[in-house]
């Protein structure tokens, strides 16, 4: 054989190896990791914001108004005053804030636009400011346009409804639709986290409650004493739920924020749990 007939040989060999296994041209790779079960895109990091204040508008309510009920339900706390955050302390949210419920549990403080113009200084309690939560979502009217009297939480507008009480703390009442500032802030809480579950059979519904820290939930996971982590899917609000035989064995949450932090409570519910119980964890940090 002679020398260049091997030289060429070996040369289309080698390429023909190079092709096989260069990683630029393989065929075969590694299965991608499943996606993660009732996987939501990701809020913005709030993080920038605690110190940014931002521009919208603010109207109340009264505990007689018909709208009461919608203020409380949105994100499925229920009985606000009841769960720690208070009369002056539930908020509900326009659609453009709201963002289909991922931001309940949120805190933030707002404070009257004394800077606007000189008509609406007179309606501000001038230095004053007032914490909320997000706890329900205050819904648009496309009966009207966003600029109208009727279309306050039409997108794309950035609308409080505070109950009269915390909306007089920041302004006078008379003053209706009121210019604000807003920031998200730390919400402060007292003990720990709360996990209400509630359900049937397989199907189980689990209500988180009282969270400080950031105050809103990206994901959740459960996990029995006969069973590994198992994502929960969010069902609305802060309402998470799965379907698997939890029963009969203790229970454990991880429950991770927006801002990214996770805590894991182990043993939260005990062997012998039932459906309509509440149970108390651990707590983000302030």
């Amino acid at each position: 054989m002679s020398q260049p007939f091997v030289l060429i040989s070996i040369y289309i060999i080698t390429m023909q190896l190079t092709i096989l296994f260069s990683p630029s041209t393989s065929h075969y790779s590694s299965p991608s990791p499943p996606a993660t079960p009732f996987n939501e895109s990701p809020p913005t990091s709030p993080s920038s914001t605690y110190s940014e204040w931002l521009s919208a508008h603010a109207t109340y309510y009264s505990v007689s108004d018909d709208t009461r009920d919608g203020v409380d339900g949105a994100c499925g706390y229920g009985d606000t005053h009841r769960d720690g955050y208070g009369i002056t302390g539930a908020a509900a949210l326009s659609e453009t804030l709201f963002v289909r419920g991922q931001i309940c549990g949120g805190c933030f403080e707002l404070r009257c636009l004394e800077e606007d113009v000189p008509f609406d200084k007179r309606w501000c309690v001038s230095g004053s400011s007032v914490v909320v939560t997000a706890t329900s979502f205050c819904a648009p009217n496309y009966g009207f346009d966003a600029e109208s009297d009727g279309g306050y939480c039409n997108p794309p507008k950035q609308h409080f409804v505070l109950p009269v009480e915390a909306f007089e703390k920041i302004a006078i009442w008379k003053g209706g639709n009121m210019p604000v500032h807003y920031r998200r802030i730390k919400c402060i809480r007292e003990g720990g986290m709360r996990f209400t579950i509630t359900g049937s059979g397989i199907f189980n519904s689990v209500l988180i409650s009282n969270v400080a820290g950031i105050g809103d939930i990206v994901g959740v996971k459960v996990k029995g004493s006969r069973t590994g982590w198992i994502p929960m899917g969010r069902n609305w609000g802060q309402i998470w739920h799965v379907n698997a035989l939890l029963q009969n064995q203790p229970l454990s949450f991880e429950v991770t924020s927006s801002d990214g932090v996770t805590i894991t409570s182990y043993n939260v519910a005990p062997k012998n749990w039932t459906f309509g119980q509440t149970f108390e964890g651990k707590q983000f940090k302030s």
